[in-house]
This record gives structure tokens, sequence and C-alpha cells, in this order.
């Protein structure tokens, strides 16, 4: 196995052992944990896992200064928009996002042949975020909420107006926006992410992103929240 690298992680230290296990990796497999902001779904289990299992961690000096209370005894290193950072074999660049967060950050991850993409917990498009997605080999895209169930659902006003802003979560209409407006070149998978449980459906996710999509011959898969997905390989086009 080359390097492993887990990208957030917002479960107990138990459940992420028993979700790395299912993939067949051990904690100490893991040469680091990369970290995109300091809300609890994503940085809830990081210091945890990696003060127990002794794993370093990366992120942004404002995720540290929101979290820092639970980060004593681990190894941790920054990053910022834009300044490549290797851990083993893979290098990454970080690049800034809309969001409602200190100093959020999504990556791009390279292993010298190809180019993963992730985008989630994002209000919307940017220029910066289109250019760091330039040839991505696969995308993870997020696709939270479908507008209209959320501007039906139960949500308080305030609630839905978070999530539906400028810095919230990018909604089905908004991914497929971003994924039609952008470099497909080399594009063969793109895997919608970051699904509301009451706000969206796989159906409506998928149907999104197929119609952002330029050619059909690009795969579309929708990870889940409770099962999660197995390795999927990546090969150039």
């Amino acid at each position: 196995m080359g390097t492993t690298v887990m990208l957030d992680c917002g479960f107990a230290i138990r459940e992420t052992e028993r979700r790395l296990a299912r993939l067949s990796v051990m904690p100490t497999d893991l040469a680091g944990i990369v970290v995109t902001h300091e809300h609890q779904d994503h940085i809830g289990g990081v210091f945890k896992f990696a003060r127990r299992h002794r794993i370093p961690v990366w992120l942004s000096h404002g995720t540290w200064q929101a979290a820092r209370a639970d980060a004593n005894d681990v190894d941790v290193h920054f990053c910022r928009d834009g300044e490549r950072l290797a851990i083993g074999d893979l290098e990454f660049l970080p690049y800034t996002v809309p969001h409602d967060a200190r100093e959020p950050l999504q990556y791009c991850v390279s292993d010298g042949q190809r180019k993963l993409g992730v985008l989630t917990d994002a209000g919307q498009g940017t220029s910066r975020m289109m250019q760091a997605l330039e040839g991505c080999d696969a995308l993870v895209l997020e696709c939270n909420h479908d507008r209209q169930m959320l501007a039906d659902s139960s949500y308080p006003p305030s609630l839905k107006q978070r999530i539906g802003g400028a810095f919230g979560h990018l909604s089905n209409e908004t991914a497929s926006a971003i994924l039609a407006a952008m470099d497909q070149s080399k594009l063969g998978k793109v895997i919608g992410a970051h699904l509301s449980q009451k706000n969206n459906t796989p159906e409506h996710a998928r149907a999104a992103l197929l119609a952002g999509l330029h050619s059909s011959d690009t795969e579309v898969a929708i990870a889940c929240q409770e099962e999660g997905f197995g390795w999927i390989a990546l090969s150039p086009i």
C-alpha cells in the first residue's frame, strides 16, 4: 500500500477504527489526517484519534485557533491556500472556499499521475475554486440539499438561511452548475457527497450531477453517510 491519508474525521475512535478495518486499513497505516474546518462533523474525532495513534494532523491556522483546546499533544502542521504540501507520495493543494468557519480549506491531491479534487462545505462557486479543480481525474462534490426540499422542511428559517446561503452548503443545483463550468477534460468519476438526510435524496443528487456533465462516459456515484463505500480506483483518461 502507498501513502494513505484521512480527510477529516467526525466519528468517535471506535467507529473510525471500525470503518478503517472495513477497508483493510489499520490506524498505523495512516500517514496523516488533513482537516477542512472546525465544524464537529469534520473535526470532532480528529485530535482524539490522532493522539491515540500518534498521527500528524494538517489544518489551517484559523481552524487550529477555533479547535486548539482539543489539540494538546498532537503533532500539528499548518497549511494555507495555494501552498502545496507533501505527505508521503502525495501532494496536496489547499484552496479556500466560502463557508461559515474560521479559515476553511478544501483540497486537491495528486500522486503525480492522477488528481482528485474534493469540494464540500461551500455556499457558492468561486474563480479560485474553479482554478484549483482544473484537470481533475475524479471529484468528490457536495450535493447537500435540494432547494425545494429545504424550503419545505421543518427547519427554522435561520437554519434554512444558513444552509442555503452564500457561506453555507452547496445545493444540487449549484453543484451541477459548478460541475458544468469546470474543466472536465480528464474527469472520469464524480462522487456526490455530504447529502442531507432530510433535505435531499440520492436520486435528486445523481440527476443534478448527470445534468452538469459534458460526457456520458463520466461515472457518477453517491456517497452514503451510514455505509460509506469501498476503495475507488482512478485511472488517467
